[in-house]
């Protein structure tokens, strides 16, 4: 055995997504410890730079040491008590995900289904909850990574108050690359990923809590069934004056990363990265149409950093990723379960979403087509 040296891809999958040499550089620095004061210092920053990323003055606001699926399970198992009633929108892959949690935890689901590329209904959530008086969650997924398809997060979570309900929010793709508004939506349990649009190593996972949240985290009756994502437990090593309480050794150097990516993310400003996704998504859209390739989310609410298209009539899915990937060093994503073999999945998610990359990506599907 050798050193493992990968090559250089183009990544422009659903995730990970290409990180930017000012990123890698941060993850190659020295390790300190997880509780010498300089890096307390710069997880303070990690917490301010993810509110603003969040747009929130959430303080619980932090980065769980594992990745979005964690992410996702922190929200269920720290919210969600047994026997308790939970909304869950289902319009692809991780909203199924979501009603897994829920049963595991020991709650039950009330699940609404939508077409795979179509949005949340908002009718099907008001009489669901008209239906269920007792629905204490409403959970639903703001960016859907396996059909690239946006919902009215802000919509839904005024249903959602309306009917005295918190809401579990899947940013996991959108943090970044579009809109997002925790305060100004009053979103109560939001989470993300650290290697979709803030381009940076897999593995974290942002996360933000409202104050009604974290009311109803510390009200349980039962403690959280997960040590490691008990919140409770972690809250006094993220926050909290003078010596920080030992929980888990953080994953320091990604930590670097993450204050990395955030700060860069904070110089470009979000309304510019939002921009730039949107403008990048453009041009890719006009050069597949250019292909004949056909797109399967309606323009209305078509996420900029993930697009869902159609395989062309009579070409192999297998053949065209494989060649791209050996041929061009580029990679894109298959479809997932019913969409397996009828689609692909090609990100612009953060330092991705440029130039080089959308000439790359449609002079590679040019030449293979």
């Amino acid at each position: 055995m050798q050193s493992f040296i990968p090559p250089k891809r183009t990544l422009m999958g659903p995730g990970p997504s290409d990180i930017s040499p000012q990123v890698l550089q941060a993850l190659s620095r020295p390790t300190i410890g997880h509780l010498d004061p300089l890096f307390i210092k710069m997880m303070d920053e990690v917490k301010e730079l993810l509110k603003y990323a969040f747009q929130t003055e959430n303080e619980f606001t932090i980065a769980v040491s594992a990745p979005g699926s964690a992410g996702m399970e922190t929200c269920f198992v720290n919210l969600v008590e047994e026997g308790e009633k939970v909304l869950v929108c289902r319009n692809g892959v991780f909203g199924e995900r979501m009603r897994q949690n829920v049963e595991r935890c020991g709650g039950t689901a009330i699940v609404i289904d939508d077409k795979w590329g179509e949005p949340v209904s908002l009718n099907k959530i008001e009489e669901a909850l008209k239906q269920h008086s007792d629905i204490k969650i409403v959970a639903f997924v703001h960016a859907e990574t396996s059909t690239g398809v946006l919902s009215d997060a802000e919509a839904i979570s005024n249903l959602a108050r309306q009917y005295g309900c918190l809401t579990i929010v899947d940013a996991v793709t959108s943090l970044g690359g579009v809109p997002l508004f925790v305060d100004k939506w009053q979103l109560d349990a939001v989470y993300s990923g650290s290697q979709k649009c803030l381009s940076c190593t897999p593995g974290l996972s942002p996360v933000t809590f409202s104050e009604r949240a974290v009311d109803k985290m510390k009200s349980r009756i039962k403690p959280v069934q997960s040590w490691f994502l008990d919140q409770s437990l972690v809250l006094s090593y993220w926050s909290g004056e003078g010596k920080r309480s030992y929980h888990h050794t953080a994953p320091v150097n990604s930590l670097y990363a993450l204050h990395e990516s955030l700060l860069m993310l904070k110089n470009e400003g979000l309304e510019a990265a939002w921009s730039r996704h949107a403008f990048y998504h453009q041009e890719l859209k006009q050069g597949l149409e250019s292909l004949g390739i056909q797109f399967m989310v309606d323009e209305a609410y078509r996420l900029p950093q993930l697009n869902a298209v159609y395989i062309p009539k009579g070409v192999s899915d297998v053949e065209v990723r494989s060649r791209l990937l050996n041929e061009y060093n580029l990679e894109i994503g298959a479809g997932l379960g019913d969409l397996a073999g009828k689609t692909w999945r090609i990100g612009l998610m953060g330092y991705a979403a440029k130039k080089e990359n959308v000439a790359l990506c449609l002079k590679a599907l040019s030449d293979v087509l």
